[in-house]
Order: C-alpha cells, then structure tokens, then sequence
C-alpha cells in the first residue's frame, strides 16, 4: 500500500536526502483490488509523494521461449501521469511501457521534461531493443529520458539486461552502466548526469518536430486484433 514500509523507505530516504526520488517498481497491494498494482511513485525533497503512476501496458508475452503473463497477478493502470519535481516536470511510466510511444507523446504535450523509465528488461529483448527504444522515445518527443534497468539473475528464473542510462532529447546518451553482455556484471552500479534543460529547448527550436505536428490530420484508425 502507499503507506506501507516501502514507499514510507523511499519517502524517508528523499527527506534525508533533500532529492527528487523516483522509486520502483514497486508491487502494491490496494484494498478493494484482487490484483496487484505495477508502481511507481515520485516523491519530493521534502518526504511527500507528489505522483503515483499505476503500470498501464501488461507484459503478456511469450519470447525466446519463456512465458510471462503480467495480468495474471497484476491489474493494469489507466492514468497517464506527470508531476512536478523541484526543476523539472517529470513523465512516470515502467518497463514494456516503453514498447508504446502513444503514452510518450501524451507525455511530452503534457509538458513533461524527463521521461523516467524503471524497468526489468530481459537480457534477450534488451539486448535487441532496450537502447534503441531508449533513443527512440528522446529523439521523437525531444526530451531527456533516465531509464534504470535491472541486471543480473533474479528468482525465480529470470535474467535481466542491465544498461541504465540517462539521454538528452538529441538522442545522446550521457551516461550509461554497464549490461548482461559485459565481462563486469555483478557490482552494483550508480550513474549520474546533468541536465541541462535549456538543451531540451535548443533542440525544439533547431528541429521543431512537435510544433510541426498536424493533429487535425490524425485519425485513430479502427481497431483490427493483429
């Protein structure tokens, strides 16, 4: 629950810290809900929670063999959520909410600064797409996206890709830790980078791609199963 003692951690620790601090995933257990929720929460430098982001897209899938169906134990959000951090309006969503660039956009007109991206890709999809959806969602919504990816073997019998990385809205990657592919895999791993937001403007003024939208020609075709 948002009360209980892992959000009350991170809330204590962002206090302590005096620090924007965006924690998760986190499992939720909520009342009146059979399901668990798929979490992500911002909490301001003074200990407070000021954004609460519920997984929208569940990972049902089966790759490389193995079988994962998220919805089983897990219920879907379906609030797209920004919230304001002490310089920068934040854009929450986790893992395979990469996969949709819809939530992005609205994201980035909604006017958020730093897309954050929590996540336990597998090595396999990783490997092929983590970095490539990483640059993607920068470069086509011009804004920094800081992604935190688990690494390592983790019970029951998974393995995560790694690769954490922080990217400026060119697509530049500033900063990024090593993955599963690396001869160091097992150390832990802090990176850091600065944000200048002022970057975020110079790019839409040199490249105006989302002032040169044209919503009205948009439509959102039927849905067909695919």
């Amino acid at each position: 629950p948002l009360d209980g003692r892992t959000i009350g951690w991170a809330c204590e620790l962002a206090r302590e810290l005096g620090i924007d601090l965006v924690a998760g995933s986190i499992v939720e257990r909520r009342e009146g809900h059979d399901k668990l929720g798929n979490t992500s929460v911002h909490v301001g430098p003074d200990g407070e929670l000021r954004g609460v982001y519920r997984k929208i897209h569940m990972f049902d899938v089966t790759v490389a063999g193995k079988e994962y169906r998220e919805s089983t134990s897990q219920e879907a959000g379906d609030e797209i959520v920004t919230s304001e951090a002490e310089d920068a309006r934040l854009g929450l969503t986790v893992c395979y909410d990469l996969r949709f660039p819809e939530l992005y956009r609205i994201l980035a007109i909604q006017g958020a600064q730093v897309l954050i991206v929590p996540a336990a890709f597998t090595r396999h999809t990783g490997q092929a797409h983590w970095d490539t959806l990483l640059r993607a969602r920068a470069i086509e919504n011009q804004a920094f996206v800081v992604a935190a990816d688990q690494i390592g073997i983790h019970p029951p019998d998974n393995e995560s890709f790694g690769g954490s990385q922080i990217l400026d809205p060119w697509g530049k990657v500033l900063v990024r830790a090593p993955d599963a592919t690396s001869a160091i895999v097992s150390q832990e791993c802090f990176v850091a980078a600065d944000l200048d937001l002022a970057r975020q403007d110079e790019v839409r003024q040199t490249l105006p791609s989302l002032a040169n939208r044209v919503p009205s020609a948009y439509r959102w075709p039927e849905e067909i199963s695919i």
